[in-house]
């Protein structure tokens, strides 16, 4: 007789996210990237139609800011995100639980402000 699929026991699905890897740099004071401007996103981090963004606006703001998060090494993030910057779209960021997990319980910091501020 054959063995029946509903004596198996069920195994929990793994995804991607539960096991990738995220950076994160010591100290947000590290972040010396630019606060405005064109910026143009290298392929490794963002891998898109369109990689300039303008940090100056919101939008273009937050797309550096969660595909830097999300694929780029300390070194990128250092190079890339602005320390002031990073705390005024913090709450705008949308970031797997991981990262964002990651990076709050590091930086207590960026978890004060519940509003993104205008962006200078």
């Amino acid at each position: 007789m054959g063995t029946s699929l509903k004596s198996a026991a069920p195994t929990k699905r793994i995804r991607f996210q539960d096991v990738k890897p995220y950076d994160a740099p010591e100290q947000l004071e590290d972040l010396r990237g630019p606060a405005s401007g064109a910026l143009r996103l290298p392929p490794w981090i963002y891998w898109g139609p369109n990689p300039a963004v303008d940090l100056s606006a919101l939008w273009g703001a937050t797309k550096a800011y969660q595909a830097t998060i999300q694929e780029g090494t300390v070194e990128d993030q250092v190079k890339i995100l602005n320390r002031d910057v990073l705390i005024s779209v913090w709450a705008e960021l949308n970031l797997p639980p991981r990262a964002r997990q990651l990076w709050e319980s590091r930086f207590p910091e960026l978890t004060a402000r519940t509003s993104p501020q205008p962006l200078r």
